[in-house]
């Protein structure tokens, strides 16, 4: 049952994000992109992507000199929602180069597959 759950949201993934965005997303993180969960605190700690930091989205405003410098940021989140937010916020505060990444399994799953 937990398998064809696990196809189903894979499914949902790709048709929401595509195959040519999990391109682009495995391209970002080939250059060793800036990785950040914008999700809760306690969700982060229940897991999330290898070698990323903890921004959440609602703290994010308050944090933008974190991101100066990065050549590439991707942000997730448990859907995308969140992660879509934050995106929105940093181009608004001139960061060019944000990908949304959309859930963490598929940011950890594009950074396995990227190696």
């Amino acid at each position: 049952m937990l398998d064809f759950l696990k196809k189903i949201m894979m499914d949902l993934i790709k048709r929401l994000f595509g195959n040519k965005d999990l391109e682009v997303l495995k391209e970002v993180l080939r250059r060793k992109a800036f990785l950040v969960d914008v999700r809760s605190p306690e969700e982060f700690v229940s897991g999330s992507v290898v070698g990323a930091i903890n921004i959440p989205l609602g703290t994010l405003p308050e944090q933008l000199e974190k991101f100066e410098g990065k050549d590439g940021i991707v942000v997730f989140c448990r859907s995308g929602m969140r992660s879509g937010q934050a995106k929105v916020i940093l181009e608004k505060a001139g960061h060019g180069n944000v990908v949304n990444g959309g859930a963490w399994q598929r940011v950890q799953g594009a950074l396995e597959e990227s190696d």
